[in-house]
Formats: C-alpha cells, sequence, structure tokens
C-alpha cells in the first residue's frame, strides 16, 4: 500500500507543495508515495488580483497540471484534522461526509478576511476576499447605473487602508467611471484606524500613496474606524457619517480556523508555529505553510507575511520537505531573504520597492508594467507538462 501525503488547500501554497512534493519523488525514483490535494475547486484562484474588474477569470485551471505530475485531486472540504488516526474529514459538493489517511500532512488552507461584529456588516458591505465575493461585488458596480443619481451610488468607502485596500480603492474610480460615466461626481474614500495615510506601508512608499490618492481624487478618513454600516452608507466611531450605496472592507486577515485543530502555538493571526523545515512544532507528521505558517524567513527576526510572494515559496519548501520526511532524506531549510512590495495604484501607476524597509526602486509607469506582469503571469501555475512543472518546483528558484 502506498504512503500518503495529504495536502489541504489548493492555493498558492498548495499548488507549489504538490508539486514540489512529487519533485522530490521524482528525483528519487519513489512510486510508492500517492500526493493527494483536498480543496473545493481543482483551480488556482488569483486572490492578489480580486480588486480588478473581470473577477470570473482569475483562476487557473489544474486538473491538467496535477494528472501531469501524477497529484490525486479530491473535491471537497476539510472539517476536521484528527491528527490522533491521522485521518481528515472532509465534505463533499454533494454534502457527503468522507474520511482521506495521511503518513504526512501539509495544511494549506490559507487565510480569511476577518468579519467584526458590527451592525449592519453582513448584510450590507462587500469584500474582495475570495472570488465569489468579489463577483458580488462586480455584479454591484455594475448595477449602480440603473440606480438614482446621488451621493450615495456615486461613492464608494473602503474601511481599511492596508495593502488590500490601497489597491481595491486606488482601482476604483477606473471602475466607477467606466459604469457611471466620466461626468459621474464620484467619490472614493478610505477609512483607516491609522492617523496618517498608509502609515503601515512605510516612509519610502507613502510619498507615491498620496500622490497617486491625490491624482486620482481619492479621500482619506484617518484615525477613524466604521461603527455600524447600513443600506445607505456607514456611520463612523466619531459620529461621523458617509452616505455611500458601495463599502467594501478589507480591514485584517485570519489563519483557517483548521489551524486551532493542530496542537501548537499561534501567533496573533492564528498561524502556526514551525520550524526551520515548516513542520509544525509540537506535532508530529504535519506541515504548514502559506498564510497558515509562522515561519521565519532569515536570522534577522523577519516573517513571512500572508502573500503569494511568500506563500509560493513556502510551498515549494513544505511539498520538498514533507516528502524528504516520509522517504527519508536531507530536507531544506526555508530561507527568503529578499522582500519586495509591488502596489498597484490604478491608473496612476504602480510602486515597488525592495527590503523589509521598503526601499523605493521603480515608481509610476515603470512600476506599473512590472505589477501587470507579476500578476499576468508570474503568479500563475506552470504549464501541465510534467518536466516544465517538476522543474518549476525547485525550492531554490528566487520568487522576488
Amino acid at each position: 500500500m502506498k504512503q500518503q501525503i495529504l495536502i489541504i488547500g489548493a492555493g498558492f501554497a498548495g499548488v507549489w507543495s504538490a508539486l514540489s512534493a512529487a519533485r522530490l519523488l521524482d528525483q528519487h525514483d519513489r512510486n510508492d508515495v500517492q500526493i493527494t490535494v483536498l480543496a473545493p475547486q481543482a483551480e488556482l484562484r488569483i486572490r492578489p488580483r480580486f480588486y480588478e474588474p473581470d473577477v470570473h477569470t482569475m483562476k487557473a485551471p489544474l486538473g491538467d497540471l496535477f494528472a501531469a505530475v501524477g497529484v490525486k485531486f479530491v473535491q471537497g472540504v476539510a472539517e476536521s484534522i484528527e491528527s490522533g488516526n491521522k485521518q481528515v474529514v472532509y465534505r463533499d459538493l454533494s454534502g457527503t461526509q468522507g474520511t482521506l489517511n495521511y503518513d504526512r500532512l501539509v495544511l494549506a488552507a490559507g487565510s480569511r478576511l476577518m468579519r467584526p461584529d458590527l451592525a449592519g456588516f453582513a448584510e450590507h458591505t462587500f469584500d474582495v476576499d475570495e472570488i465569489e465575493s468579489a463577483t458580488r461585488l462586480e455584479a454591484h458596480i455594475r448595477a449602480l447605473k440603473d440606480l438614482p443619481d446621488s451621493p450615495a451610488r456615486n461613492t464608494v468607502v473602503v474601511a481599511g487602508g492596508g495593502f488590500t485596500g490601497i489597491e481595491t480603492a486606488t482601482e476604483m474610480p477606473a471602475r466607477l467611471r467606466a459604469v457611471l460615466g466620466d461626468d459621474a461626481d464620484i467619490r472614493v474614500i478610505v477609512v483607516d484606524r491609522s492617523k496618517d495615510i498608509a502609515a503601515t506601508m512605510g516612509d519610502g512608499i507613502r510619498p507615491s500613496i498620496i500622490e497617486a490618492s491625490e491624482h486620482l481624487g481619492i479621500e482619506w478618513v484617518v484615525g477613524a474606524s466604521v461603527a455600524s454600516v447600513d443600506a445607505g452608507g456607514v456611520t463612523l466611531a466619531g459620529g461621523q457619517r458617509i452616505e455611500s450605496s458601495t463599502v467594501i472592507w478589507t480591514v485584517g486577515f485570519k489563519a483557517s480556523p483548521l489551524t486551532e485543530q493542530i496542537n501548537g502555538s499561534r501567533d496573533r493571526q492564528g498561524r502556526l508555529s514551525v520550524d526551520g523545515h515548516l513542520k509544525v512544532l509540537g506535532s508530529s507528521g504535519i506541515y504548514a505553510t502559506g498564510d497558515v505558517a509562522y515561519a521565519a524567513t532569515d536570522d534577522l527576526g523577519n516573517f513571512a507575511a500572508m502573500s503569494c510572494q511568500h506563500a509560493i515559496a513556502l510551498g515549494r519548501y513544505a511539498g520538498n520537505n514533507v516528502a524528504a520526511d516520509l522517504i527519508g532524506v536531507e530536507p531544506m531549510t526555508y530561507s527568503q531573504p529578499k522582500y519586495v512590495t509591488c502596489l498597484d495604484l490604478g491608473a496612476w501607476g504602480a510602486v515597488y520597492t525592495e527590503g523589509w524597509d521598503r526601499q523605493l526602486k521603480l515608481v509610476g509607469q515603470e512600476a506599473k508594467e512590472l505589477k501587470q506582469q507579476i500578476n499576468s503571469v508570474w503568479i500563475y501555475p506552470p504549464a501541465a507538462d510534467r518536466a516544465t512543472a517538476l522543474a518549476a518546483a525547485d525550492p531554490l528558484i528566487p520568487v522576488a
């Protein structure tokens, strides 16, 4: 009977874990190990692009790719991890419950947008966290033209001035004008708790964000938070009222709740602490990768962010190491010392920085061309060719 590597999740970390495990097994001519990926869909959803229009196209099929490298796909949603029995209980699309056994487990279940207990939140906010919710937002924006002209119709409020909030907000003027026309009196307002515009992005990148905001007409309300949402807009904690038919929430992300079923310590975002090989500290035979892993990228105190930049590399190392563990070969220590930021700023352009201190390297159109290359080519999975796919899964290939 074949030994089993089970990977939960088919996001960036899950896909690259599967390919990297297959690569190592191929290098050692091992046919006695089965790699299985459990996920709701056999597709890689390109989450970093969900702030853009035409979001329904932002996915890449995985069936042929997995078949080319000998990875089995099981469609379903993991419900519980029974580490004592080395089993995962899942439910398929019909609602039928099933179990999958494993000898080694890779948790690559990703992260979720944090949804606060605010009055009106569930009924009246939109987000770009999942392809379904981003598609709902897109349908809503397209339908705005059917509403009477009003300040609420013409105003988008983006709650949160972090990476996702900035990219979403700076894309909104073009998306609104495409629907409402060039003469519409549109407003895009970012509400953020920080006392300064884009405070979390660092001083090197902030001037570009401020310039882009001014160029695009984006307003910032800083030092503020949303207290409640209703059909007509938002009320801030200080009592200020903003009329808006479109409130987009981008505040905070948390690791998959499946992490709570695994013995181990977690950071404040729920990510599992892992060793240098990405094995969960305190658990046997379980690896964590991508957005569920609290992993050191270097020896300087930096840890992986919840980003595809880190998820791809983490996946390559996790897949390699889980296979190495199973067949008894030397694992590789995860290392990703180079960190870059490429932030889309809508029609103004983009900004590209290097290092954790975000040293400015490219601004405007030059950075925009790089961002488009990243979004449309670099983060997509390889072609469904065995040799090509396995070669692309080498952990030593730099991601950034």
